[in-house]
């Protein structure tokens, strides 16, 4: 597949370099332009271009920028054929975004992408932590390996996104439709806690609607406040205690 990617970050630079190892052709943009990442996007085997070119000609297009720029895409995503595949792989978090009162109040936060970029999305690459989609992949049946949600509205990009988690070293497990993609969202069960596709199917069924946010917020509020931002396991390891753990008033 051709493949286009904007971001050049933690997440949108390592699927670059796996989904060209992979034998896939990739073509990445990132807002401060080609120049000034060619060098880092050619070492993983890519392709630097212009935003305003990365949606020309691809099967994918991967939206991999924090949730604040989505609105600055719409345009690049113009571009693209019709029926290419678009993946949003962002998170909604306030403290770094801004407070957005339609998230605050429940739309989940593709939806809310596809509605600012004028075309659908599929939710996929959002609930996994840089290192572990970096280190933690293996080959399709190994014992332990881990699964990573795919949510949207439409099979064919469903199956599309889910190719390319199989070949980014996941399983990938059917999470429903755009609008039940809250439970892949920060602070709910499935979200960054390292599960196989049996434990990941468990805890996106026992996600519950409205307490992810306050989960999320708990948690930010813990590792900021912390003297040294906590190590990834142990960010892993809170993120499983704490969105397994009920309010009190629940």
């Amino acid at each position: 597949m051709k493949v286009g990617i904007i971001g050049v970050g933690n997440i949108g630079g390592t699927l670059a370099k796996k989904f060209a190892r992979a034998g896939h052709e990739v073509q990445v943009a990132a807002a401060r332009g080609a120049s000034q990442i060619r060098q880092q996007v050619e070492e993983m085997g890519a392709q630097a271009v212009e935003v305003t070119d990365v949606a020309k000609g691809v099967d994918v297009l991967i939206l991999s920028v924090p949730f604040s720029a989505m609105p600055e895409l719409a345009s690049a995503v113009a571009k693209a054929r019709p029926d290419v595949v678009l993946i949003d792989t962002s998170n909604y978090y306030p403290f770094r975004d801004g407070q957005m009162a339609e998230l605050d109040n429940g739309k989940p936060e593709s939806v809310c992408s596809s509605e600012q970029i004028g075309r659908p999305v599929i939710k996929a690459f959002n609930a996994v932590l840089a290192f572990t989609l970096a280190e933690r992949g293996l080959p399709a049946g190994a014992k332990g390996r881990l699964a990573l949600p795919v949510a949207g509205d439409d099979s064919r990009g469903k199956a599309i996104a889910a190719e390319l988690v199989e070949a980014a070293g996941f399983d990938a497990v059917d999470a429903g439709g755009l609008a039940e993609s809250w439970r892949q969202q920060p602070g709910n069960p499935a979200y960054c806690t390292e599960l196989t596709s049996a434990e990941l199917r468990d805890a996106l069924a026992s996600a519950e609607l409205g307490r992810g946010a306050r989960k999320r917020e708990e948690l930010m509020a813990e590792f900021i406040a912390a003297s040294a931002f906590p190590d990834h396991d142990t960010v892993i390891r809170r993120n499983r205690e704490v969105a397994a753990t009920r309010d009190l008033a629940a």
